[in-house]
């Protein structure tokens, strides 16, 4: 079993993590991946399937937020414009943004012509980070089938670290990843989850802070015994950040929210550098807006959270997105780039850099 950042005695923010801590806690949610792995290749796909039914028949609202767009995503345009998600959410490299996309068309219009749905214009929604330090990104080793393969074998319980779209990522100049964390938010005596999933590929090692310790600086100073370790020196690559909730919420108010997981990004020490692609996608699943507008669907009603009660949702997403990150990097494994170098994983500095020297 995986050992994540909490296992380690650090516990991220105040609020209440759900069950398994992971976006999968927003009923219905689940992740899948794909891994390839080989003498050339550390790369992947990971894909957020929101939920069992179509939803290309019944959208999601969402909604989406560039804070740095030095990336090569899909989808997000009309996210923006309609403020609806009829697709699942892949994530892989940057170079397979287009093969990933073939895959959730196919996907999207097979489901429809067994519904007998007519799906004449798709949105598929596709982010991306560079994994070109640890593969051989220009062979596209992420193909259609592998989509699909993710897509079906999705579920409520996930490997994070460095996996599917994660595998071959760098995280403040350590082994980056996937990883993700929930948060339980308690309005009007009702409870709702909030869960973010990251694919995490940013960061300069000495800026690395966890907790408020200056983690990274420590790590600097460990890595003495450890000559062929890599270091980033510039905050550069990217970072995906997926938002899921069931919290009831309009478009707007989920903009608001997914916006601040850059609080969370930058608790670990980032302040978005120049190369770097921060790019925020989120999903409520209580507000459907169904395809089409007939009888049923002409005046669409929804209910939404009273803005003065929006704060839990700032923070939860915040927290989530934090510890996400370090789950990311704690869970994975190190990698030895094809110039030698080695990419630790946070995992093999814990709790040293946790400590005064």
């Amino acid at each position: 079993m995986q050992k994540r950042i909490r296992d380690y005695g650090i516990n991220v923010g105040r609020m209440k993590p759900g069950p398994k801590n992971k976006i999968t806690d927003v009923p219905g949610v689940k992740v899948g991946h794909v891994t390839i792995k080989d003498d050339t290749h550390r790369t992947g796909v990971t894909v957020i399937v929101p939920g069992p039914d179509n939803a290309f028949t019944e959208k999601y609202t969402a909604a989406c937020y560039v804070h740095n767009g030095f990336g090569k995503s899909a989808g997000l345009v009309q996210i923006r414009e309609l403020g609806t998600l009829e697709t699942p959410i892949a994530l892989t490299n940057t170079l397979n943004v287009g093969l990933v996309w073939d895959g959730l068309v196919q996907y999207t219009v097979d489901r429809c012509r067994t519904e007998g749905v007519t799906a004449s214009s798709i949105n598929p929604v596709v982010g991306e980070c560079n994994d070109s330090r640890l593969s051989e990104i220009t062979s596209r080793a992420v193909r259609q089938e592998d989509v699909l393969t993710a897509i079906a074998e999705a579920g409520g319980e996930f490997d994070e670290g460095d996996v599917g779209a994660g595998a071959g990522t760098i995280c403040y100049g350590l082994k980056g990843g996937i990883g993700s964390a929930s948060r339980v938010i308690d309005i009007d005596g009702k409870k709702y989850t909030l869960g973010v999933l990251v694919q995490s590929n940013f960061g300069s090692t000495v800026d690395l802070t966890i907790g408020g310790v200056p983690a990274g600086e420590r790590i600097l100073k460990l890595r003495e015994t450890r000559n062929d370790m890599a270091v980033s020196r510039k905050d550069q690559g990217s970072i995906m950040t997926i938002v899921a909730t069931d919290l009831p919420v309009s478009d707007r108010q989920l903009y608001r929210i997914i916006r601040r997981t850059g609080v969370g990004i930058a608790r670990t020490g980032a302040y978005t550098g120049h190369g770097s692609g921060e790019v925020m996608i989120g999903f409520t699943t209580a507000n459907r807006v169904p395809k089409d507008a007939g009888p049923a669907g002409a005046l669409l009603t929804q209910t939404v959270i009273h803005e003065d009660l929006i704060n839990q949702a700032f923070q939860a997403a915040a927290e989530a997105a934090n510890e996400a990150i370090l789950n990311s990097m704690v869970c994975a494994e190190r990698a030895v780039a094809r110039d030698g170098k080695v990419y630790y994983s946070l995992a093999e500095f814990m709790p040293e850099c946790m400590q005064d020297n």
